[in-house]
């Protein structure tokens, strides 16, 4: 039941981010290169959308995925527990991402655990703000990133800490997945 709360408030985000900038869904559909029909759907909660797709509507925005997805508060709580931290995940591509430190307007970082199974594959085509900066400390497993076209193998301990300006592209071996923390400021 957890997903279906999590895919309405993201639904509900999707429509009053839209509104807020007075786009029709053809706006969007044209700023995103994600059809109409899809967006209806995703708005409607009639469909879950995928790491690829918030990807591309958190860069039509200019937000990050998780600023995307969350409604930010004027204020924020200092103790989040566990079972209170919103968990989303892309089931058709093995992802899954736990908001451990939210967004908050008056805080300029975000914390996540992700995690991929083995095989998986995630590709964003732009960053959601040029500049973006990530700290990704990989946990366990093995994490294949690329940056902006630099491609960089990560093993348990390794910390990449890069600037988005362009593409870039997460991905497990066949054999192994992957556990890791996203420092997002």
């Amino acid at each position: 039941m957890e997903e279906t709360t999590i895919d309405r408030r993201i639904a509900q985000r999707l429509k009053s981010l839209r509104a807020d900038r007075g786009w029709s869904l053809d706006d969007l559909a044209g700023r995103s290169d994600v059809s109409r029909a899809t967006l209806s759907r995703l708005e409607n909660a009639d469909v879950s959308p995928t790491a690829s797709v918030l990807g591309k509507l958190a860069a039509a925005y200019g937000l990050t995925i998780s600023r995307l997805m969350h409604l930010v508060e004027d204020d924020f709580a200092p103790v989040i527990r566990r079972n209170a931290q919103s968990v989303w995940s892309d089931a058709d591509i093995g992802f899954k991402r736990r908001s451990v430190s939210p967004p908050a307007q008056t805080l300029s970082a975000e914390v996540l655990e992700c995690s991929l199974e083995p095989g998986a594959h995630i590709s964003y085509d732009q960053p959601p703000r040029r500049g973006l900066e990530h700290h990704l400390l990989l946990i366990e497993g093995r994490l294949d990133i690329t940056v902006d076209g630099q491609s960089h193998a990560l093993h348990p301990g390794d910390c990449l800490r890069y600037q988005l300006f362009g593409a870039s592209a997460f991905s497990t071996p066949a054999d192994t997945g992957a556990k890791y923390v996203l420092v997002v400021v």
